[in-house]
């Protein structure tokens, strides 16, 4: 079993270093968002209302510019990996984002206002449901919380409507051709 899990750690490290990423100059694919600032707090607008945080839960606009030559969509997850779970938390998982798109609107992540582009799929969170999910760490340190999107050499993902993010997240890195990153941090 051990064997198994080294051996598809060292496969995600193939992958993961196969993408070009725009913060170590691979590229001038970018990614930026009026709401949060990279390396800063993130505004109370985006945590999360439940488990004891009492945020307005409303994911941020982003927008992005560069995409690599030959991208067919574009994917976005957001994950914190200072979660005291083993594995990180999933706040958002979308993917299918047509390639003309470059950007998203505030509240985009909440299914009811139907503001992502035709054709999006949001996939299912830690939360459990679909949609983005704000910060809502424990009371601690403050948590690195990773937007980062994937520019993919496939116009769909073939997962399952109910994949979980990590099936997601494997088939994304599998399509990946560049990458854009934007990082926020959060803590109570």
């Amino acid at each position: 079993m051990k064997a198994a899990w080294m051996a598809g750690a060292a496969l995600a490290t193939v992958i993961m270093a196969a993408i070009p990423d725009a913060r170590a100059g691979g590229g001038s694919f970018t990614l930026t968002s009026p709401d949060i600032a990279a390396g800063k707090t993130m505004a109370a607008a985006q945590v999360f209302n439940g488990f004891g945080c009492s945020g307005g839960n409303i994911s941020p606009a982003l927008a992005w510019s560069g995409a690599p030559e030959g991208t067919k969509s574009f994917a976005l997850l957001m994950h914190d990996p200072d979660a005291p779970t083993g594995s990180g938390w999933w706040h958002w998982v979308v993917y299918d984002i047509p390639a003309g798109t470059t950007s998203l609107p505030a509240g985009a992540g909440d299914p009811h206002k139907k503001l992502m582009p035709a054709g999006a799929a949001q996939g299912r969170t830690d939360f459990g449901t679909a949609g983005y999910g704000g910060p809502c760490p424990p009371p601690g340190k403050p948590h690195h919380y990773y937007l980062r999107l994937y520019a993919l050499k496939v116009a769909k993902l073939d997962v399952p409507a109910d994949a979980t993010a990590a099936l997601i997240g494997f088939s994304v890195n599998a399509a990946a051709i560049g990458k854009a990153e934007l990082m926020g941090l959060y803590g109570r």
